[in-house]
């Protein structure tokens, strides 16, 4: 097992290291700088506070907020009281918040001035009792560099507790005994599956998943104490929450934390805080290649970019040109779902390949199955189901028992996901069983023509669905978003792909748009598409 695991929740790992380093900077955010000892402090408050109006061990705790340090403070202090922590995405209205907090059964929920009434417009349908409001301000210099991109709201509301006055409050500046947790048992945390086929899940992650999955990143990609880390992917996201907010503190690194993106402003912050470990998006990548400034930055510090594909494959190409303004290359970071912890394949640092999303870490099996014999396991670079077993896979779905059952088989879980291994451990994610075209017989995944079509230059994003086809029973449909400036004619695109796909697999319909439908996290909702079309018909 992982060198780095030591059987306790990740909270007390920064009590730790709260002891061994006080002075060193735990989080960064904007220039204000929290020691590991002011944090462990602030959990420890924030603790004693959540006790004394009785949130006991198993209660849910709801996290609608923006990247910030009262977001990770309060995490950790849930944690320190085993409660469950329910991240909320901030982008959520009306009724997918009142959907999430119910289902949650949350009896707290900690937020901002400007999410606030939206919580009200639904609170007298939840059974949320306490409510405390952060203002991002508490936690900013004077002057934050880079400029701080959110609106600083000093709203109050008279039914909430102030995170001010609890911080601030000398009562609850005492340690915190941590509450005696079973690691493979307790429940810590609830993520949402994206619900791209339907409502979402709550998937239940025990306090050993996150902290086995947190030393797993840690481990591939080769963590150390000295490094400072760019958290800027939503941290109320599973990918975020573990390379920006758990890993770092597994080996008592800096977390470098902004709460949202602009080009400029992120080289800027990897400049002047000498940032070493980046995670971005492909996106994220070619908008800043596209920008003056990189020309000039410093890149000195870096060691490590990981990235995830939203929107745009990562390519060799992308890479190289990355790597010739910063000196270190591109790599996919992982594999993984949030019934899984993600992560469950990861690309080694020593050993890139480009359409792979790397290889399991120690503990981790993953293996592809026939799909209408799951005891059939496929030979090497042979297309199936894939299915993972270990330490991070989830408890189950919170009050969805079948759905759990149904879940798993023979202790592996089943991820609805089409891939393959190659010869070297490589794990290839071509796409979502539910998703399969069946074009003439053949099976044709999605994920798989869209890398190829946005191989095309014009093409800046793309999504496919399968339609109806009284000769193949199903043809490829793929919808475009060109580039700022590019025209492009249906013809023209299948012509293009055509010459470089499968007879059954290029488009033979292509329709231009102006945004492909994704989920909040950033997933494309095929399922929209094919909606749409189907009402046009």
């Amino acid at each position: 097992m992982l060198e780095l695991l030591k059987n306790k929740p990740i909270d007390q790992y920064i009590a730790e290291y709260a002891l061994l380093h006080p002075a060193k900077t735990a989080i960064n955010f904007y220039g204000y700088e929290i020691s590991y000892s002011k944090l462990n402090d602030d959990i420890n408050k924030l603790a004693n506070y959540l006790q004394s109006i009785n949130i006991q061990k198993g209660d849910t705790i709801a996290l609608y907020l923006q990247n910030s340090p009262q977001y990770i403070i309060s995490f950790y202090a849930a944690q320190r009281i085993g409660a469950i922590v329910g991240p909320c995405n901030p982008m959520f209205k009306e009724w997918e918040l009142h959907y999430q907090l119910n289902d949650l059964e949350a009896k707290v929920i900690i937020t901002s001035p400007d999410l606030y009434p939206i919580f009200q417009k639904i609170e007298d349908e939840t059974n949320v009792k306490h409510k405390i409001l952060i203002n991002y301000a508490d936690y900013l210099p004077s002057e934050p560099y880079p400029d701080f991109p959110e609106k600083i709201d000093h709203t109050s509301f008279n039914d909430t507790s102030a995170w001010n006055e609890i911080i601030n409050n000398k009562a609850f500046a005492t340690d915190v005994r941590p509450a005696a947790v079973d690691m493979s048992e307790d429940v810590g945390l609830i993520v949402y599956t994206s619900g791209t086929t339907g409502a979402p899940k709550g998937a239940m992650l025990t306090f050993k998943n996150s902290e086995y999955q947190a030393a797993a990143v840690a481990k591939n990609f080769s963590y150390r104490e000295e490094d400072k880390v760019v958290s800027i992917m939503p941290i109320f996201h599973i990918a975020g929450k573990l390379v920006g907010m758990m890993s770092p503190f597994i080996t008592g690194s800096t977390i470098i934390l902004l709460s949202r993106f602009h080009p400029v402003g992120y080289l800027q912050a990897v400049e002047k805080y000498k940032a070493t470990i980046l995670y971005t998006t492909t996106p994220m990548n070619i908008q800043m290649m596209n920008e003056e400034k990189i020309k000039d930055t410093d890149f000195s510090s870096l060691v490590l970019n990981i990235i995830t594909s939203f929107g745009i494959q990562l390519t060799k190409e992308i890479s190289d040109n990355w790597e010739s303004f910063t000196g270190i290359p591109l790599m996919e970071f992982a594999y993984g779902m949030s019934e899984t912890h993600t992560g469950n394949a990861m690309t080694p640092p020593d050993q890139i390949k480009y359409g792979a999303n790397g290889k399991p870490p120690e503990g981790t099996v993953l293996k592809i199955v026939n799909l209408d014999n799951y005891d059939e396991e496929l030979p090497p670079n042979t297309q199936g189901m894939i299915l993972v077993k270990g330490p991070s896979v989830f408890k189950g779905y919170k009050g969805k028992e079948e759905e759990t059952r149904k879940s798993f088989y023979k202790g592996f879980f089943l991820t609805g996901d089409i891939g393959t291994i190659d010869e070297d451990g490589f794990l290839y994610f071509l796409g979502r069983a539910k998703e399969m075209i069946k074009c003439s017989g053949y099976s044709v995944y999605p994920e798989e023509v869209e890398k190829m079509l946005a191989k095309n230059e014009k093409v800046s994003e793309v999504a496919v669905i399968g339609i109806p086809d009284a000769v193949r029973g199903e043809s490829v449909k793929a919808f475009i978003v060109l580039k700022d400036g590019c025209t492009a004619t249906e013809d023209e695109i299948i012509t293009w792909a055509k010459e470089r796909m499968s007879a059954y697999k290029y488009p033979r319909e292509v329709e231009f748009i102006d945004a492909i439908p994704k989920t909040n996290s950033g997933k494309l909702l095929r399922r929209l598409l094919r909606k749409d079309t189907e009402q046009a018909k």
